[in-house]
Parts: C-alpha cells; sequence; structure tokens
C-alpha cells in the first residue's frame, strides 16, 4: 500500500468504527435526526409569521439558510468528538498502530459527512411538508445538496483545527459557540441582507454563510426577481464562490490540522 492509499484506506477503517460507535450510541442519532426537525418547525413557523419576503413564501426563502446553518452545527461534532478522545486517551491506541498520521481525522470527518447527510435528508423532508419546494431541475437540486454537503466536510476539518488548537470539550464549545453565531445571524441566511445597517450589511455579504446560502437558493430556485440584489461579488457568483471558499478551507485546514495531530499524539 502506498503513502497515497493507505491513509484513505486506514481512514476509512476509522470512519467504520465511528459509525458503529454511533450506532451504538442512540443519542447521537437521535440529535441528527430531532434537531433538524425542530429547526424547521420552528424558524418557519415563528419567523414565517412576521417576515415578509417580496415575491417568495419566506419558508422557501428560509430553508437553504437553515440547511447551511444545520450544515455549521453539525461539522462541529467533528471538533468535539476530537476533543473528547484526547481527554479519553484514545489516541495514544492508535499511536501504536502502523496508521498514517492523518487517518483519523479522514476518518472523523468522513463519518460525520455521513450524519451530515442523514440531516439534510429528514430536513429536506420536513421544508417539503411545511411549504418549501424545488424549482430548479433534479440535476440542480443534487448539485445544492452536493454543494452543502462538500461545505459540511471543509468545514469539519476547521473545527477539527482548533479542537486539535484547544484540546478540551469545554474550551472547545465555548470557542465554537461564539463564533458560529455571528456567522449564522449576522448573514442572508434567516433574512434579507440588504434591510441591514450598511457595517452590518457589508459584514453579511462578505460572510461565508450568506455565500453558501445563496448558492443553495439558486440551485433550489428560491430566488425571487422582486428582492433587492446585492453588489458584492460573492452573492453575484455565490456557486464558484463557494467552491472557493471549500477550496481554501481544505487546502488551508487539511496540512494545519494533520500537523496538530501529530504534535497531540506526540505529547
Amino acid at each position: 500500500m502506498n503513502a497515497l492509499t493507505m491513509p484513505i484506506a486506514d481512514g476509512w477503517t476509522i470512519a467504520k468504527r465511528n459509525a458503529l460507535k454511533i450506532r451504538r450510541s442512540p443519542d447521537l442519532l437521535g440529535a441528527a435526526v430531532m434537531f433538524p426537525i425542530v429547526f424547521v418547525l420552528m424558524f418557519a413557523y415563528v419567523f414565517g409569521s412576521v417576515i415578509d419576503v417580496p415575491g417568495m413564501s419566506y419558508r422557501e426563502f428560509l430553508l437553504p439558510g437553515i440547511f447551511v446553518q444545520a450544515v455549521l452545527i453539525s461539522a462541529q461534532t467533528t471538533g468535539y468528538t476530537l476533543t473528547l478522545d484526547l481527554q479519553k486517551g484514545i489516541f495514544d491506541r492508535f499511536r501504536s498502530l502502523p496508521m498514517a498520521p492523518s487517518a483519523v481525522l479522514i476518518g472523523q470527518t468522513v463519518s460525520d459527512l455521513l450524519m451530515n447527510l442523514a440531516s439534510l435528508v429528514v430536513m429536506a423532508v420536513m421544508g417539503l411538508i411545511v411549504g418549501w419546494r424545488v424549482h430548479t431541475s433534479p440535476q440542480e437540486a443534487v448539485l445544492g445538496f452536493g454543494l452543502l454537503l462538500l461545505f459540511a466536510y471543509a468545514f469539519s476539518w476547521v473545527t477539527a483545527t482548533v479542537a486539535l488548537a484547544l484540546r478540551t470539550p469545554e474550551n472547545f464549545n465555548n470557542i465554537a459557540t461564539m463564533v458560529s453565531f455571528p456567522l449564522m445571524f449576522i448573514s442572508n441566511a434567516f433574512l434579507d441582507s440588504s434591510e441591514l445597517p450598511t457595517p452590518l450589511r457589508v459584514v453579511a455579504e462578505w460572510n461565508p454563510v450568506s455565500t453558501f446560502t445563496q448558492a443553495a437558493r439558486e440551485l433550489f430556485g428560491n430566488t425571487s426577481t422582486a428582492m433587492k440584489t446585492s453588489d458584492a461579488w460573492p452573492i453575484q457568483h455565490a456557486v464558484p464562490a463557494s467552491l472557493l471558499w471549500i477550496a481554501v478551507m481544505l487546502i488551508v485546514f487539511v496540512p494545519l490540522a494533520t500537523r496538530l495531530y501529530k504534535k497531540a499524539v506526540s505529547a
């Protein structure tokens, strides 16, 4: 087995291990299923009754933002699980095995990607129940969900890097909450960002959450010509900008997380 295939093969073994762990932990699987149901129902009926979107239903405007929000939060499972494994000394056991250093991280991110897939399926079904519809071709809809899953995978490497730098679940949860809430709420996920005050509007327009949300809306056909259109480049070119964000996250954080993992297991 060469240096290229070994991390993939070892990573797949770790992914299967994590999948079995999820199956034996109904609370993790239940959270992945119940969380999107609660989010869709709460936001659709609470915000949907007070916010008006020109030219379309608020629920159709909302659901792509909810998809991105759920992916953002679910991807944090990678970081939290890594900090728990660090505390339990599981990495010390892996260190004695003949496996590639990146295999543990590949396995963790792949297993979390499967959780995100299950979450998106449940959320899409709930969205259809409350009135969300796809107005584009099946191919574009598949691309929309594929883009969300790519974002989930890339962002899980970001959370893995943060977790390996902080090393404790408490610190990770504090930092993750502090960063994720501004990302989610200073964006176009829940309302038209053009309605925000100018400083917040600029931040929202260049927020990656806004970029992925706009890309999902375009690929699902959840847009309206009656709404104001931002002149910001990431919003005008949401799909290529999203792919650029994914590439940057993977290029920067995969080697960085791997380096921090090597440091953690050698400490």
